[in-house]
């Protein structure tokens, strides 16, 4: 089984995703939308970009964590990771999204 994207309403009533590996680990969440088709957008971007090499980014954060972003072709941050105490970790992560985004169903909650 592939991983899958959860839809879900955050506290303020806004939509995110966020993308769970097979073993129900967050691997990547997403920006909170208005309207849940902006949200189902951005995750179609998701599958698409994840396969591009280029459009991830990697860094340290205050903590000295490593952490990724993946970007859309117009430089726009569409997805971000959860934080890592290496480099190898961080790079692990990148490898899961490109693995589960692309063929990851879709779940809707609480709309």
């Amino acid at each position: 089984m592939a991983g899958k994207f959860e839809i879900y309403k955050d506290k303020r009533g806004e939509f995110r995703y966020r993308l769970k590996a097979r073993n129900g680990q967050i691997i990547l969440t997403g920006e909170s939308y208005k309207a849940i088709a902006g949200c189902r957008n951005g995750v179609e971007s998701v599958k698409k970009n994840s396969q591009d090499d280029k459009r991830f980014e990697t860094s340290r954060d205050k903590n000295n964590q490593f952490r990724f972003v993946l970007k859309a072709a117009n430089g726009e941050i569409i997805g971000q990771s959860e934080s890592y105490t290496s480099s190898s970790g961080c790079k692990n992560g990148i490898a899961s999204v490109k693995k589960n985004a692309p063929e990851a169903r879709v779940v809707e909650l609480d709309k």
